[in-house]
C-alpha cells in the first residue's frame, strides 16, 4: 500500500494498481489528488519490476471529474490544466508501459479524459463516459476532444459534447472508446487478470508497439514504414527477441526479461 493521501498504490506481481481514493466525492480531482496521481504514475514508470499499470476508482465511480468546490482559478482554468492535469495525462499517454483503465461507474468530465488516455479500457456494464462540460458552460478538456474526434469522427464527437451525453459501456465498446464490458462487480478483477496476462509478454515489444501507434496517429504511411523499421531494429536486437525465437523452435513458453 502507498503513502499517498488520495491515491492507493499497490503491487500485484508485475502489475501496479493505482486507485483514485476519494470515494466520498466520487474521486473528483482536488489539488492533492492531481499531485498524488502524477507521483504514482511516475513511481510505476520508474520501477523496472512493473510491466503493466491498472488505473481505477474507489467506490461507486471511476472519477466524477474536477472537484469544483476545490477549484483555485486565480490564473485561469487553462493554467490549472497545464500545471496540474497535463503532466499526469501525458505520463499515462507517453508511458513506456501499457495502462488499463478499469472504469466502474462514471468517468465524467476530465475523468473521461484519464480513462481515454489509457491504452486499454475495461468498463463495468453500468459504467459510462460523460462529457459533462456543456451543463456548466465549459468545453471538454484534458485532451478529450483529441480522443473523441479521432475515435468517433467530428459529427459524432460534437453530438456527444453538445448533448452532454452519457455514453454507456456497451456503446463505448461499439464506438471504440473501450475494449470490454464486464459485470459490474468484476471490472477490477477482469482488468487485473488482463494486466497479468500482458505482463507475461515481451515488455520491449509492447513498449515499441505503443510508441508506433502513438506516432501513427500523426504521421503518413511512408513515414510509419520507416518508424516501424527503426523500432523493429530495437526490438530485434533485444535478448527477448532471441528468447522468443528460441522458445518457438523449442515449442515452449518464452520467458521475457525486458532486455
Amino acid at each position: 500500500m502507498s503513502d499517498f493521501a488520495t491515491v492507493r498504490y499497490e503491487l500485484h506481481g508485475a502489475v501496479a494498481l493505482i486507485t483514485l481514493n476519494r470515494p466520498d466525492v466520487l474521486n473528483a480531482f482536488d489539488t492533492q489528488q492531481r499531485a498524488d496521481l502524477l507521483a504514482a504514475a511516475q513511481r510505476a514508470e520508474a520501477d523496472p519490476a512493473v510491466r503493466v499499470v491498472v488505473l481505477t476508482g474507489a467506490g461507486r465511480a471511476f472519477c466524477a471529474g474536477a472537484d469544483l468546490a476545490d477549484a483555485t482559478l486565480d490564473d485561469g482554468i487553462g493554467a490549472l490544466i497545464e500545471r496540474e492535469y497535463r503532466p499526469s495525462l501525458l505520463a499515462i499517454r507517453e508511458s513506456t508501459k501499457p495502462w488499463i483503465a478499469a472504469v466502474n461507474g462514471a468517468a465524467a468530465g476530465i475523468g473521461g479524459s484519464y480513462a481515454m488516455s489509457c491504452d486499454l479500457v475495461v468498463m463495468a456494464e453500468n459504467a459510462y463516459i460523460y462529457q459533462a462540460f456543456i451543463a456548466i458552460a465549459l468545453i471538454p478538456d484534458g485532451g478529450a476532444t483529441w480522443h473523441l474526434v479521432r475515435q468517433l469522427g467530428p459529427r459524432r464527437a460534437f453530438e456527444m459534447i453538445a448533448e452532454g451525453e452519457k455514453m454507456p459501456a456497451a456503446t463505448c465498446v461499439e464506438m471504440g472508446l473501450a475494449n470490454r464490458v464486464v459485470l459490474a462487480g468484476e471490472v477490477l478483477e477482469n482488468a487485473l487478470a488482463w494486466a497479468q496476462k500482458l505482463a507475461d509478454k515481451a515488455p520491449l515489444a509492447l513498449r515499441y508497439s505503443k510508441q508506433a501507434l502513438r506516432e501513427a496517429m500523426e504521421r503518413s504511411l511512408p513515414e510509419m514504414i520507416s518508424v516501424e523499421g527503426a523500432l523493429q531494429d530495437l526490438a530485434g536486437a533485444s535478448e527477448d527477441a532471441k528468447e522468443g525465437v528460441t522458445a518457438f523452435l523449442e515449442k515452449r513458453k518464452p520467458v521475457f526479461t525486458g532486455r
